[in-house]
């Protein structure tokens, strides 16, 4: 404990011009006399500590005094605590917080950062990600009410495995029992998400998450669809990896491969998003589909 309050001192002094000797004893919930100690440790170690007197006094490092940075070798340091920055401020993790101080000591001064990372979680409840964090780490199994594609709800419990990030959404991994096998959840469709006090013992094997389901190729089909003007930037946003053809009158064809398109709900959903601004013109049966959609939609407002 005491190494690790050193070694904490010591970056923090690095990264900081001045710091009070009662900031760091609350910081460490210790007292100033051991803050004193620790400081005259440090300075018998070879770091260069300088003592500054007076109402806003403490202690720093010698001006000019850096690590080594090839501590770290060809890595990008600042990319580094950019994304390190992002995972803290969502789980609130103070061990990520001491790495990202350590790797500010050996990181280049950048006054404009280069790179910005915002892991989005308006999607999830903020409270959720942090809980299956800790249930993660200390081996705890979750229990949640989830909503699946076709739109029924379940109750799962799960040992959980790893958080994961894509596709702009935040998934987690894991054993299912109720299933009796792997699966992943996104967490926008996770209800009530607790941990519970049961523990598990981790599996010998963990396979990978399956890729994105492709299916029978003879059933993909390519799905045309003519955006306005109007609706561009909404269409790019959601398709951005298509064939694009932009017309003189500044509206746009896609065409997007779908598996089994005319069953496909999600992009119905993507494609009734944009109202006016879009048109299905091929396959004919996904136009009928979307045809029936709006229907029923305007019966909502009759």
């Amino acid at each position: 404990m005491k190494l690790e309050r050193l070694i904490s001192i010591i970056y923090k002094l690095l990264n900081n011009d001045v710091l009070p000797a009662n900031a760091l004893a609350e910081e460490f919930q210790v007292s100033q006399r051991t803050i004193y100690r620790d400081i005259d440790v440090i300075c018998a170690a070879g770091f260069p500590v300088v003592s500054y007197q007076g109402n806003k006094g403490g202690f720093g490092m010698m001006e000019g005094f850096k690590m080594d940075k090839s501590l770290l070798g060809s890595y990008d340091v600042n990319a580094l605590v950019t994304v390190l920055k992002g995972l803290s401020t969502v789980f609130e993790d103070e061990r990520a917080q001491g790495t990202i101080e350590r790797l500010q000591t050996v990181g280049t001064e950048q006054r404009t950062p280069s790179l910005a990372v915002d892991f989005e979680t308006r999607r999830t409840d903020p409270e959720t990600l942090p809980l299956l964090r800790a249930a993660i780490t200390e081996r705890k199994v979750i229990r949640f009410g989830y909503i699946n594609a076709k739109n029924e709800r379940t109750t799962r419990e799960l040992e959980p495995v790893r958080l994961h990030f894509k596709y702009g959404s935040w998934y987690i991994y894991g054993y299912c029992l109720t299933r009796c096998d792997y699966r992943e959840f996104r967490l926008s469709r996770m209800v009530e998400a607790l941990r519970t006090e049961r523990s598990f013992e981790p599996h010998q094997e963990v396979p990978e998450e399956a890729g994105p389901f492709v299916g029978d190729q003879s059933l993909v089909e390519d799905v045309v669809v003519k955006v306005g003007a109007e609706a561009l930037a909404d269409a790019m946003d959601q398709f951005g990896y298509v064939l694009k053809t932009f017309h003189s009158d500044g509206s746009m064809t896609m065409r997007i491969p779908v598996y089994k398109p005319a069953e496909a709900t999600w992009l119905w959903s993507i494609l009734l998003g944009f109202g006016s601004g879009a048109e299905v013109l091929e396959p004919l049966e996904l136009r009928a589909v979307m045809k029936e959609q709006l229907r029923k939609t305007l019966n909502l407002y009759e």
